[in-house]
């Protein structure tokens, strides 16, 4: 999350230096809740100690108002596109959620 975190902290900066207008609220997206309840809670665990640096820096730029954590179902992880392999119902399910169409297709 803190690599993603740090990718979402550059696009925002790219865009305002290239005067792309406002950018708003950036959404980080994760499918795990253990991840995504760790930078909120403000409590420390001595099981965490491993990713305190990553967690409060995850947790400054949440606070900040930077991004937003979101949790979704694994099914619903479009990302998969790009890192599994997948048969034709699942692509079309993905690629109708990110609006996207097949230019070789026979119209």
């Amino acid at each position: 999350m803190a690599v993603a975190t740090c990718e979402l902290v550059w696009i925002k900066q790219l865009l305002g230096d290239l005067k792309f207008g406002e950018i708003g609220l950036m959404e980080l997206v994760c499918d795990n809740q253990a991840a995504l309840q760790i930078p909120s809670n403000p409590v420390f665990h001595e099981t965490n100690k491993h990713i305190e640096i990553d967690r409060h820096f995850i947790r400054k730029k949440i606070l900040s108002g930077d991004i937003v954590t979101k949790f979704v179902k694994s099914n619903d992880q479009l990302a998969d596109i790009f890192t599994k392999s997948l048969t034709g119902p699942r692509i079309n399910y993905i690629y109708n959620k990110l609006s996207t169409y097949d230019l070789y297709a026979l119209a």
